[in-house]
């Protein structure tokens, strides 16, 4: 006695359609004999789900079954759904299911043949000056673009491409393997579902030729390194008159002489001189706006402070603001001293206290008790 068909599927007598179909695409995934090699249990088992989405699915089958069972199918009735896949029901799914494991794939062509270009990638190279600035730039790329004589069809002029007759502009032919039957990509049209009996002579039957164009890129102020700009349709020429590929512009920006940047603000290391840290002083300055800008230096400054400079910094995308700019000092230490140089300082020396130098003499202190008091333990 058959199972009854809800039951197979596991699913309520009032199944909608799409309840119906992830249903049977789940049990096909378990059952299906490639993941079963030579277990019958199995094989019998995916039999019976077929069988069962094949009468559900279809709203005529499904109501007589309704109303009378299995017997609806029985002495030459509507016909059964278990032993072929006829109207295409479980093949309509197929490739959805095991469209990878089958080399499946025919549906990225469009329909006549036509195919989307590829995408294509330009590395580009500016300035950290040029992204705070913005800059419009001309690039040159080599990409394929439709022909001009056929306009793309990859016929010769004057011809069009004719319907194959192998799978009849389908694009997929259908090969029974035991039980079930495969779509596969069409082997003389390779899925476009036409051919070419004269190809054009500029582009050999492809629909698109190589050439470098020039284009025009937008960069605006404020961009970051590792940016992507998206130049759509401006890619490789779609194949046999298809849309074409999208462009992508990947920005790095050139390490800088002197500025560092994190997001919209800068760093730059400012050398000097002892004195200068000691006594206090100021120094200018130059900003990738090109402006002198004076930073005062307060006496008793030390070695690697930081001066922010609100709003110097980068100016942040596509909005108003801008980063800050943070100077940090390197105090440099006297070298090549004279003799008359070399005495004042022994004389600073002999003249300075503990005062003087709070963050070594205090170091050495707690040094010492740490280590003392180690010791002791």
């Amino acid at each position: 006695m058959k199972a009854d068909f809800y039951e197979t599927l596991g699913v309520q007598k009032g199944a909608d359609e799409k309840e119906l179909k992830a249903a049977f695409r789940k049990l096909a995934m378990q059952y299906h004999p490639d993941k079963n090699p030579g277990d019958s249990t199995s094989e019998h088992k995916f039999k019976e789900i077929n069988e069962a989405y094949e009468t559900l699915k279809d709203p005529n089958k499904r109501a007589a079954y309704d109303r009378f069972g299995h017997a609806a199918f029985e002495n030459g009735g509507m016909g059964g759904g278990g032993q072929g896949f006829g109207g295409g029901g479980f093949s309509d799914i197929f490739e959805d299911i095991f469209g990878e494991m089958m080399g499946g794939g025919g549906r990225r062509r469009s329909s006549g043949g036509r195919e989307r270009g590829a995408d294509l990638r330009y590395n580009m190279e500016i300035t950290l000056e040029e992204a705070f600035q913005g800059k419009t730039a001309q690039i040159r790329v080599p990409m394929s673009i439709a022909c001009s004589d056929c306009s793309g069809s990859g016929a010769k002029p004057g011809t069009q491409p004719v319907t194959c007759s192998m799978c009849a502009g389908h694009g997929k032919v259908r090969a029974s393997q035991g039980f079930f039957s495969i779509e596969r990509t069409c082997p003389q049209c390779q899925g476009r579902g036409q051919t070419i009996k004269d190809p054009c002579p500029k582009c050999a039957g492809q629909g698109r030729i190589t050439e470098e164009r020039s284009l025009s890129v937008n960069i605006p102020s404020g961009i970051e390194d590792g940016t992507r700009i998206r130049l759509a349709n401006e890619g490789e020429a779609g194949l046999r008159g298809g849309p074409s590929g999208d462009l992508y512009i990947f920005l790095s920006v050139k390490p800088h002489e002197f500025f560092q940047r994190d997001g919209a603000d800068l760093y730059c290391k400012v050398p000097i001189s002892m004195t200068t840290a000691a006594l206090g002083g100021s120094f200018e300055v130059t900003t990738l706006d090109g402006t002198q800008t004076r930073v005062k230096v307060t006496e008793g400054t030390q070695n690697g402070r930081q001066f922010r400079m609100k709003g110097k910094g980068m100016p942040v995308l596509r909005q108003s603001q801008f980063g800050d700019l943070y100077i940090q000092t390197a105090v440099e230490t006297p070298q090549n001293l004279t003799r008359r140089q070399r005495e004042l300082l022994e004389e600073f020396e002999q003249l300075s206290s503990k005062e003087n130098s709070p963050q070594s003499s205090g170091f050495f202190a707690r040094m010492k008790d740490f280590f003392d008091s180690f010791g002791e333990r």
